[in-house]
């Protein structure tokens, strides 16, 4: 008889305790469910008026679209190239570039073929100006390679250049690294592209200079 009331002491004391676990659960739980959820900034919805002039805005070709039109044409090219910050003996080859407008005039594309390291080499890069962002962005795509080159930036009056900034992965190190471009207007019929690279130890050098001249 002993034995039974410490098992019924002992199921009396585990209930209490059953009990005592699931009130702090369910106050837990009560406190948890009362926590205030912050509503999402409701959107102003646009009027179809406002909706239509927004896109004929980004559509419209403008003046910065001229200024890649201007390019338009066939042009022979003078490469050269640096390995390095230190690198003394540049490394030179020709191409040439058609150059033309496309979708309307709203973006520039350029292709290019030539032979480097004796093998042929082609590469298309597109321009645009982009209505809503303010700024040029360009891509870049060729045969020795599987990546994408994209960079974006303005146009600076003073210099007649557009300069452009972006990042990409180096296929030495599988890291990303900044990279950077000036594209001169120097006359009519002359364009100078410099692209800068930077190092392992992070400076920055001159990697590309591409001085075209126009056919005629």
């Amino acid at each position: 008889m002993k034995t039974n009331y410490l098992y019924l002491g002992a199921l009396l004391i585990c209930f209490s305790s059953c009990k005592k676990e699931e009130t702090k659960v369910e106050e837990t739980v009560v406190k948890t469910d009362s926590t205030a959820v912050e509503e999402p900034t409701p959107q102003v919805a646009m009027d179809s008026a406002a909706m239509n002039k927004a896109w004929e805005e980004y559509a419209t070709v403008g003046e910065p679209h001229k200024i890649l039109s201007n390019d338009t044409g066939t042009w022979t090219e003078d490469l050269t190239f640096w390995m390095g910050p230190e690198d003394k003996n540049p490394q030179k080859y020709t191409a040439t570039a058609d150059i033309k407008m496309i979708l309307g005039g709203r973006y520039q594309e350029q292709r290019h073929k030539g032979k480097m390291m004796g093998m042929d080499f082609e590469g298309i890069s597109t321009m645009a100006y982009n209505n809503a962002s303010g700024e040029f962005t360009s891509t870049w795509i060729d045969n020795m390679g599987t990546g994408m080159m994209i960079a974006s930036g303005k146009y600076d009056e003073a210099s007649k250049s557009i300069q452009l900034a972006g990042e990409m992965v180096d296929p030495l190190t599988k890291k990303l690294k900044k990279f950077r471009e000036i594209m001169t207007i120097v006359d009519a019929d002359t364009r100078k592209m410099e692209s800068f690279d930077t190092s392992p130890d992070g400076k920055e050098f001159k990697s590309m200079e591409i001085v075209m001249k126009r056919k005629k």
